[in-house]
């Protein structure tokens, strides 16, 4: 069964009611309507007020920070990034082990080289934690004492100028080793 089509008697009634939208298409489910237009404008101001509440905390939270990064923050920086900030750095040539808490005799003194190394940065938290110890290349006999020692976990990693480098284990600290 097909709908009536809406008389031209609805359409003018629905136009001086100021109405857009003919009888026919609210009963047909096309057009929903709020039977309450002031209860539908205040859940909408009510949103938009809780919207901008939300904004202001996250607004609130930016707003404490120091405008200046930390030290740590800046060595976390991806090496690439840090060299499109703050142009290229200084640094001599470098090869830093990066390796995760283990447990066993070994970790106590692994740490002690760790700390002796020209650079320590402590990253995350236990479990998770780990220890990124940058050498450079006078310091060769200290970095092959600590990767004898840490060298054999696979959560290990050599970075060679602070980026991971195809083959640095095998190429790059036999290399160092000979010094």
């Amino acid at each position: 069964m097909k709908p009536a089509e809406p008389s031209a008697s609805d359409l003018s009634s629905a136009a001086r009611s100021g109405n857009d939208c003919p009888p026919l298409r609210e009963a047909e489910g096309l057009v929903r309507r709020s039977g309450n237009r002031e209860g539908g404008r205040q859940h909408a101001a009510g949103r938009r007020r809780s919207r901008l509440q939300a904004g202001r905390a996250v607004l609130a939270s930016y707003l404490d920070l120091p405008e200046q990064p930390t030290d740590e923050e800046l060595a976390r920086l991806d090496p690439e990034l840090a060299e499109a900030l703050f142009g290229t750095p200084r640094r001599p040539f470098s090869v830093s082990l990066e390796f995760p808490d283990f447990d066993g005799p070994d970790f106590e003194r692994a740490l002690g080289l760790a700390r002796a190394s020209a650079e320590l940065l402590e990253i995350g938290t236990p479990p998770r934690r780990r220890y990124r110890a940058r050498f450079y290349s006078k310091d060769a006999p200290q970095l092959r004492d600590l990767f004898e020692i840490v060298g054999r976990f696979d959560g290990t990693d050599v970075l060679i100028d602070d980026r991971p480098v195809l083959y640095a284990r095998e190429l790059w600290l036999p290399a160092l080793r000979g010094s």
